[in-house]
Parts: C-alpha cells; structure tokens; sequence
C-alpha cells in the first residue's frame, strides 16, 4: 500500500522591480530631505545659517535658536492653534457622526442628492469660499475670534468626515444594530454602544485629517484673524518673517516645534489611516 505525501503549496510571491525600488527611494528621499534639512539647521549657529562658516551639518547643537523663540509670541500661537484643532476635531467629528449615520440608515427624499452636495462641496477652492465665509462670519459678530475660525474650519472638514463616516456605517451589519432595539436600546444608544466602536478606525482617520488640515491652514486664518494674539501658528510663524531680514534660525527652530504635535498624533494614530488605504472601507 502506498501513501502519497501532499506538499504544501507556495504562494507566489511577487516583488517589486529594481525601476520601482529605485523610484520609491527617491520619492521618500525627496519627501524627507527638505524636514531632515530644517531639523538640521535649526542647530546652526548664525554664522552658519548665514553662509559665513559653510558646514553642510551643524558643528554642535546650538540652542540658542530655541531660546530666541521665547521672545516671540510663539506660546500663545500654540495654544491657539492647540484650541482651535480641538474644538473644531470635537465638533465636526461628532456632527459627522450623527449626519454619516442618518446617511446610512435612513431613506429619505432627497438623500442621495443631499450626499452628492456634501461631496461636491469638498471640490471648491478655499480662494473661492473665502469672501462668502467673510461675510457670514462678520454678520454672525465673530470675525477676529477663535470661535469664529473654529466655524469656518467645521465648515471645511464636515464634506470629508461626513462621507468617510457615512461608508463606515455602511459597513456595519444592520443585524447587530437590530438585535440591540431586541434587547431595548434606543436609536442613540444603539449608535454610540453597538455601531460606533466598529466604525472606530474611521473617526480616527477623520480626526487625523480635520487636525492636520486645521494645524497647517494659512489662509481663512490669515483672513478672519487681525490680532496677533489671537493668531494662530500658520500666521505666526509667518509674522517671524521681516520686510527686510529674518532670522532664520529663529523661524525654523519653531518650525521643529510646530511639527511635533502632528507627527506624534499621526504616528499613534497611522494605523487607522492605513486600514483605509488598505480598503478597509466598503463603498
């Protein structure tokens, strides 16, 4: 009696070619070398940023750039910005939560055109909206407030964190949300305890999106915001610019410091940005 031995089978591995290796490197060198650069410098002494003593690195680390930034309003910029990410990331994700969940759950007149206008109001320019937001934030009293840049950001980041929350419902079996009306949840509690937690990976992307789009924004800020102390880090930065010199040491060690935050949260939350590259969203 003979016995036949079946071998496992080998996946096909599939790699790269050299061209495309040789192209991902250069994109990554091309993306990391200008942020290695300003790292680098913001180390410099003055006489080396300035060309006088020409080193390709700093000869040591110099501090003395971080130190001038004390000078500045640099702080309060921070925490402008610290406060007007928060408040915009907290609203708009929780208005984009209750409107994607009303979009997957509801059939109602007007549905599909009302989705087709969120989408499309992300396709306008910021130029474009810039003058109707002017005057709807001076007729509502809050130009040259927090409060009111914090409502032209929602206004901004809703289209996109609508949409994605909206796919991420989709997503979730409808069974699960009716066994919880079964056990006596209401609709809000079925939301929040039952179809919320799996649709987690999408409130976090949408989150990383609203504070990276908030935390580098220049232009409504540069727009609806006069005082200087109400100034964000985009124009504040940009205020360290002189008319006729600028120190720039001073200008790229707070350029280091304003990447931090946004690094950090990426890097924690990354992971949920990747599951929707990998297509962890269903259409």
């Amino acid at each position: 009696m003979t016995t036949t031995t079946t071998r496992p089978r080998r996946r096909d591995r599939r790699y790269a070619s050299p061209g495309a290796h040789a192209f991902a490197i250069l994109l990554l060198l091309g993306t990391l070398l200008p942020f290695a650069w300003m790292v680098l410098s913001a180390f410099k002494t003055p006489m080396e940023l300035n060309g006088v003593d020409k080193r390709l690195l700093p000869s040591g680390f110099y501090l003395g750039n971080f130190e001038k930034i004390a000078d500045t309003n640099f702080f309060t910029y921070f925490l402008n910005s610290v406060i007007v990410a928060a408040a915009t990331t907290t609203i708009a994700l929780l208005l984009a939560i209750l409107a994607g969940y009303g979009f997957a759950r509801f059939t109602f007149i007007g549905n599909r055109g009302m989705l087709l206008i969120v989408v499309a109001a992300q396709m306008f320019p910021a130029v474009m909206l810039a003058i109707p937001l002017f005057i709807t934030v001076k007729t509502l009293g809050l130009l040259d407030s927090l409060a009111g840049l914090i409502l032209v950001y929602i206004s901004f980041a809703l289209p996109f964190c609508i949409w994605l929350m909206r796919n991420y419902f989709m997503a979730v079996p409808v069974e699960t949300e009716e066994a919880a009306f079964i056990d006596g949840c209401s609709r809000f509690r079925a939301l929040w305890q039952v179809v919320l937690p799996p649709a987690m990976p999408g409130v976090m992307a949408a989150a990383v999106f609203t504070i990276i789009q908030v935390w580098e924004e220049f232009l409504y800020a540069n727009t609806f915001i006069d005082t200087d102390a109400k100034r964000t880090l985009s124009v504040g930065l940009n205020s360290l610019i002189g008319e006729f010199t600028t120190d720039w040491g001073r200008l790229l060690a707070a350029g280091v410091l304003v990447m931090i935050p946004v690094l950090a949260i990426f890097g924690y939350l990354q992971r949920y940005v990747t599951q929707i590259a990998g297509g962890g969203v269903k259409g």
